[in-house]
């Protein structure tokens, strides 16, 4: 799998995230952060603009615990002046929009996919590279991958008794334009998911968080009607397998802290920054 400039230069904005997260109580400069990726200051300032539509400092920002707190809390926004800043023609959830799930069968589920054949892309993305599978009736399998072969053995792990094809479908082209951010290019989007009712209830919720809110583990356990189940409902978010479309990436502890994400921590704070500075590209966080 050869990498392309759009991964080269995500790998060098997540380094460039990193070493602010580290270092932030030093203040870095612009001069040490484009130093630590081995550029100039130019090209990093405008590398980091160009990716994230805000500058480093202003970036680092959205992803401080106060800042979160207050997100959690809903002081950034209310629903209204969501939609009005993504564009959306109603205050209905974006995702309940163009995105259907469909669970597995249970003899499909039981069996590890046999009789499926499921056909697999590799996609750049903004952050990173995705490796993305399909059956015949929507999208099954979508995971940010460092190295190609072991994103498929993942995959194939999951459906032990499917067969597989590598071959672009028309699941995997629809499903990336969610990096886009344009709502006419977000129409039916379909998922065919292999989990447990309970997991696909988990999932169905994370689909209703807006772009650049933040949900807690609590409170999606609150939203499938099960307030005790805060940590069956972070396992069954650790076991998302549709990266970014399903926004397991904007649930995080009740403490306001980022938390773990399977897909690499650090690409959580850069997808959670990228989303805020899409909302407030000139802006300074409005908390």
């Amino acid at each position: 799998m050869e990498r392309t400039q759009q991964e080269i230069n995500y790998n060098r904005i997540a380094k460039a995230i990193q070493y602010l997260q580290d270092n932030f109580q030093q203040k870095p400069s612009l001069e040490d952060l484009a130093e630590h990726v081995h550029l100039s200051p130019y090209h990093f300032q405008r590398l980091f603009s160009e990716w994230a539509g805000t500058s480093p400092k202003k970036f680092l920002q959205y992803l401080q615990l106060d800042y979160a707190k207050k997100l959690l809390r809903g002081k950034e926004h209310n629903l209204f002046d969501t939609h009005i800043l993504t564009g959306v023609s109603s205050t209905s959830r974006l995702h309940d929009l163009f995105v259907q799930i469909e669970g597995m069968s249970p003899a499909t589920f039981k069996n590890d996919g046999q009789g499926l054949l499921i056909k697999y892309s590799y996609q750049p993305s903004p952050f990173g590279m995705c490796l993305l599978g399909s059956t015949e009736k929507g999208l099954c399998y979508m995971a940010f991958v460092s190295e190609g072969e072991d994103g498929l053995l993942e995959l194939k792990s999951r459906f032990k008794q499917a067969d597989f094809k590598e071959m672009e479908t028309s699941f995997h082209s629809d499903a990336m334009q969610i990096f886009n951010g344009e709502e006419a290019s977000l129409s039916n989007i379909k998922l065919h998911l292999k989990g447990t009712p309970f997991q696909l209830k988990v999932w169905q919720a994370l689909l209703e968080i807006p772009s650049g809110e933040l949900r807690t583990y609590q409170s999606i356990a609150d939203k499938i009607n099960h307030p005790k189940a805060s940590r069956a409902v972070g396992t069954a978010i650790g076991q998302n397998p549709i990266a970014f479309l399903i926004p397991c990436h904007r649930v995080i502890q009740g403490s306001g802290k980022l938390g773990g994400y399977r897909w690499e921590p650090i690409r959580k704070s850069a997808i959670i920054g990228w989303e805020q500075a899409q909302l407030y590209p000139e802006n300074q966080p409005s908390v």
